[in-house]
């Protein structure tokens, strides 16, 4: 069983990316029921997938930081909605090119599978960002 309680960091430090990496790759290996080959095959996409779309998001959120600042203009304000919204389709896209490229690797079941264990690995990641958790999983006041 994948145990979110194990991840490094769990006295409260922070991951750093190579920690994030191997332990949401360990889930998903886990959770899909990766064998060893299609592991070694798939996450090398994977990750270069991730980190396509690291940039886009870290130039949406440079678009957003953008609109704090109050001399901003109403058109501004419509380029930089405009341009996420762009970037945006930019990654749906990304991730319409990367699955043709999963299904050369791994079945349309076991790509399904991987989906739904990324989105459950970034779901406890999130709850357990927001609750104070101890090493054997208890929540602590």
């Amino acid at each position: 069983m994948s145990s979110l309680w194990a991840f490094p960091g769990d006295g409260g430090e922070h991951l750093t990316p190579e920690e994030f990496r191997a332990t949401q790759k360990d889930f998903i290996i886990k959770d899909a029921g990766l064998t060893t080959q299609e592991a070694d095959l798939f996450f090398p996409i994977f990750f270069e997938l991730q980190d396509k779309k690291k940039k886009i998001i870290d130039e949406s959120w440079k678009l957003l930081r953008l609109g704090r600042n109050n001399n901003v203009t109403e058109s501004q304000y419509a380029t930089i909605i405009i341009k996420v919204s762009d970037l945006r389709i930019a990654c749906d896209r990304l991730d319409r090119t990367y699955l043709n490229k999963f299904k050369k690797i791994l079945s349309c079941k076991k790509i399904y599978l991987v989906q739904t264990a990324e989105m459950k690995f970034s779901r406890r990641l999130l709850w357990k960002m927001h609750h104070k958790v101890s090493k054997d999983g208890h929540k602590c006041d």
